[in-house]
């Protein structure tokens, strides 16, 4: 199968042999792609080589033989986000968590378009840590992971003064007490969540509970193999605690 100036967002690339690359994508029509480019070393391909790296967004036409397509040409469309520090590691994490949901050669437009957007936020210095919720709602959503935002996993609807954990089968859940139903503290508020249900940018407080409670959906997906990004964010630590209203995707 031929694929012709299909948009694309590099997702992760590495080296292969001596002058190629093993490049993931997430294409607008396909899905997520895994290609092989070939011969990408040496100053001619320099072009080449920088539309290749993460977070950029392309148009490249490539021949899908088997698991693979072999990439022919790829033109960056605009300029990648230019991240450092805590924005670079959350860029890093966008990317990890869509190359291990994000099914193989099966289209999800809504992915591709949240994708895009979260991007954008990011280039445009928007608050890391509500960049990613948004982000990590559309995902689930597109996928078929998510919930109805506004009513719990019995129907009732989410009361904003109440506590919840989000089961990744059932759906929030109230949390009544600290007995028997673990810590209060690290379950996300039904305030919080009403504001990821109506895309409302939530109180500072509420934005550390409600990435608790949506990484424990994600790890359930995500199976026993966690992610490389939250490994790293646990080996650094911090000195000083990132304000709420920046935490990315750490604890």
């Amino acid at each position: 199968m031929r694929l012709t100036a299909e948009p694309a967002f590099v997702l992760h690339a590495r080296p292969w042999r001596e002058t190629s690359l093993l490049v993931e994508v997430l294409s607008e029509h396909h899905g997520r792609l895994g290609m092989v480019a070939r011969g990408v070393q040496g100053p001619k391909r320099h072009a080449l080589r920088a539309a290749l790296q993460p977070l950029q967004w392309i148009r490249f036409d490539a021949v899908q033989v088997g698991e693979l397509a072999r990439l022919n040409s790829a033109e960056a469309l605009d300029v990648a986000p230019r991240l450092t520090g805590e924005a670079m590691l959350s860029g890093f994490y966008l990317n990890e968590l869509t190359l291990r949901l994000a099914p193989r050669q099966d289209p999800v437009p809504e992915l591709y378009e949240a994708y895009g957007r979260a991007r954008s936020r990011m280039a445009a210095g928007e608050a890391l840590g509500w960049t990613l919720r948004r982000f990590e709602r559309d995902l689930l959503d597109a996928l078929g992971f998510g919930f109805d935002w506004h009513h719990d996993g019995d129907g009732a609807p989410i009361d904003p003064a109440a506590r919840y954990r989000l089961d990744p089968e059932h759906g929030p859940r109230r949390v009544l007490s600290d007995r028997g139903h673990g810590d209060r503290s690290s379950a996300a508020t039904g305030r919080g969540l009403l504001s990821l249900a109506d895309d409302r940018t939530p109180v500072a407080d509420d934005l550390p509970g409600l990435r608790r409670a949506i990484r424990e959906v994600l790890a359930h997906h995500l199976g026993p193999r966690g992610l490389k990004s939250w490994e790293m964010l646990a080996e650094l630590g911090r000195v000083t605690a990132p304000r709420a209203d920046q935490a990315g995707a750490g604890d």
